[in-house]
């Protein structure tokens, strides 16, 4: 599945639902999008809307409104993306040395975690720095 970059008022939107763990209707993201910048409202309900019919987002009638929330985590978004640049590689073993050149140690400890987890190795539960 290609995952396309989400635009930025969907990034904001999706942003607040992944953190706040819970569905929540338009004026809250609106209200909490406005703290920082002007939005408006039938602005951010379109959005949601468009996020809603690409599958981004599951939504329930609650009384007038919808509550919205993420059909899939940050982590699954963000793995798309990984999986679709890499993809748009020719060298794939390049692009992954390329990536592993230039991620932080404590990324690089995680990027081993993580392929020992998918390969079923019993330490992988181990995160970074040796803490379980």
């Amino acid at each position: 599945m290609h995952v396309r970059r989400l635009g930025e008022l969907e990034a904001e939107i999706m942003d607040r639902l992944w953190a706040w763990q819970r569905p929540a209707t338009v004026r809250e993201v609106v209200d909490d999008i406005n703290r920082g910048r002007r939005v408006a409202y039938t602005t951010v309900m379109t959005v949601a809307d468009i996020l809603h019919r690409k599958g981004w987002l599951r939504r329930e009638k609650a009384g007038r409104a919808w509550l919205y929330e993420p059909v899939r985590s940050r982590e699954e978004y963000t793995a798309g993306l990984m999986r679709d640049a890499l993809g748009d590689s020719q060298d794939r073993p390049a692009a992954l040395l390329r990536f592993v050149e230039a991620i932080s140690d404590e990324d690089v400890e995680a990027l081993d975690a993580a392929l020992r987890a998918a390969r079923g190795e019993a330490d992988a539960g181990t995160a970074p720095g040796g803490r379980a």
